[in-house]
């Protein structure tokens, strides 16, 4: 049976779905010795949340926060399960557990290192138990709440050894995993002390979702060179990897938004009105908006030096253009997290201290989250979105931005190294955000092009986001899941990214 969503067609497979994540979609906070619920934000929250809230299922997941107060916890979720439309499972951890298994080999470890990050790996030999440990405690919760025809998705880097917890308790349900983040090279994945044992548990999965093609071929690579008795057969956007008499699926299904959500939004009068004040404050000026979770993977401070080397090298953008940075708090508890923080603010400091001049200040900086509305009319205010991520899975702010840009004159500086890359290569501006120069003359060049060359390209992208929405992708996922065999599965040709091209345009940008 098939369901209509928004002009996306959603399979609707007999099995109830089951997400598993680290965190659950909503965030706890306590008010008057009370628990309240509020909808959490992040790519995974953006992604979901509105498909389970139109087909129901349950989310398991972290609702962060050490095991106390459990029935508490309990109290505001029934709540939060009756306006979400989905049901929502706590998995509780213990405080070592958090801080070996969340803080230490999640984020101290694979993190860092599926980002190309060696330098910032803590290869501690005790977080290695301790994330069995967790994944062992995940798996449990999953079968206590799992009936026989349930399909079960699990998500992301914190978690990829549930299958096979899952398998050893006789779980015999289909399991699916996807990988938000990169997936690593060869040489990057070598380094990783427990690599033969993280491989060997994601064959346990009977599909295996990436990004892009890239981690796809990243992963190929490994398994081929770690692991013994493997073949690969099939071409298109899903492959078959047989592992003896198992066969894993391994597909690449680039993550999507809500489309109509954001486009719908961003035409609200509110909205519309509040991105009319914005622009107000910045008059005759073009406002250039960077927006990221605070994390040293985003390029925050490349961005702001490639700013300031803008302002310096073309004079004529000053008093003309302003930055506008948010950055929404993330990890504060980590060290390293707040030495980005000071870092991010003393470049503020100093390039508004060198270059602002009366009625004029070059960048104007929040250290905060934004509501839906307020973001969205944000991303309608902005002329321009500037993402320098040093590395990322995808990054769906650049999707969010085309989807509210509903005016079609908004132009998107886009990190070469993001997901998103792949699919917008032909109409944003792409850099590296390690090229401060470089960034700084595609400042220069999305400030001085010209309105039709604006739209034209916005116009592109918007067309292929609202193609490819978030019903899109998980359609995609699960037809790859359930179809009998490869042939079966409908390979959409445009997912695939167009690496020659991309490939070319770097040699052109190397040559000049």
């Amino acid at each position: 049976m098939k369901q209509t969503l928004r002009g996306s067609e959603v399979i609707q497979p007999k099995e109830r779905l089951i997400i598993v994540s680290n965190r659950l979609p909503v965030v706890l906070s306590k008010k008057k010795g009370q628990w309240h619920a509020v909808p959490g934000s992040g790519g995974l929250v953006t992604a979901l949340a509105p498909v389970l809230k139109d087909r129901g299922g349950l989310w398991i997941g972290w609702p962060g926060m050490e095991e106390t107060d459990e029935k508490g916890v309990n109290e505001a979720l029934a709540d939060a399960t009756r306006e979400s439309g989905f049901t929502l499972k706590p998995m509780m951890l213990s405080s070592e557990e958090i801080e070996k298994f969340y803080f230490g080999f999640s984020n101290e470890i694979i993190w860092p290192q599926f980002h190309d990050l060696l330098g910032r790996c803590n290869f501690d030999p005790s977080y290695w138990p301790c994330y069995q440990k967790v994944n062992r405690k995940y798996a449990k919760v999953i079968q206590e709440n799992l009936a026989s025809n349930d399909y079960i998705w699990i998500h992301d880097y914190h978690l990829t050894a549930v299958a096979q917890e899952l398998r050893e308790l006789g779980v015999k349900n289909k399991i699916g995993f996807f990988l938000h983040i990169p997936f690593p090279s060869l040489d990057i994945f070598m380094k990783l002390p427990w690599r033969f044992q993280l491989l060997r548990s994601l064959l346990y999965y009977d599909l295996i979702g990436f990004q892009t093609m890239r981690d796809r071929r990243n992963f190929k690579q490994c398994v081929c060179a770690l692991i013994k008795q493997i073949s690969f057969h099939g071409k298109g956007q899903v492959v078959a990897l047989k592992f003896g008499d198992h066969v894993v699926r391994v597909g690449a299904f680039p993550i999507s938004i809500d489309f109509s959500e954001f486009a719908n939004l961003a035409l609200d009068a509110k909205v519309a009105e509040r991105a009319r004040q914005i622009k107000a404050q910045e008059p005759d000026m073009q406002i250039i908006l960077g927006i990221d979770r605070m994390d040293y993977t985003k390029g925050i401070p490349e961005r702001l030096k490639a700013f300031g080397n803008a302002l310096e090298r073309y004079p004529e953008l000053r008093s003309k253009v302003s930055l506008l940075q948010v950055v929404v708090p993330s990890r504060y508890q980590i060290p390293e997290y707040q030495s980005l923080k000071d870092r991010i603010e003393r470049l503020v400091g100093e390039i508004n201290g060198h270059f602002a001049r009366v009625g004029w200040i070059p960048i104007h900086y929040f250290f905060r989250s934004l509501d839906r509305k307020e973001l969205v009319a944000h991303y309608r205010a902005a002329d321009i979105v500037l993402i320098t991520s040093l590395k990322d899975g995808m990054n769906l702010i650049a999707k969010e931005y085309c989807a509210a840009n509903v005016e079609n004159n908004g132009i998107v500086i886009l990190s070469e190294f993001a997901g998103a890359a792949a699919e917008m290569q032909d109409a944003a501006l792409l850099v590296n955000p390690h090229d401060v120069e470089g960034v700084a003359d595609a400042i220069y060049s999305a400030f001085i092009m010209s309105r039709p060359e604006r739209q034209k390209r916005m116009k592109k992208l918007r067309v292929r986001i609202k193609k490819y929405d978030i019903y899109r992708w998980v359609n995609s996922f699960l037809k790859a899941s359930i179809a009998k065999s490869l042939n079966d599965f409908n390979i959409i040709e445009e997912y695939k990214p167009q690496l020659n091209l991309l490939r070319q345009r770097q040699n052109r940008r190397r040559m000049r």
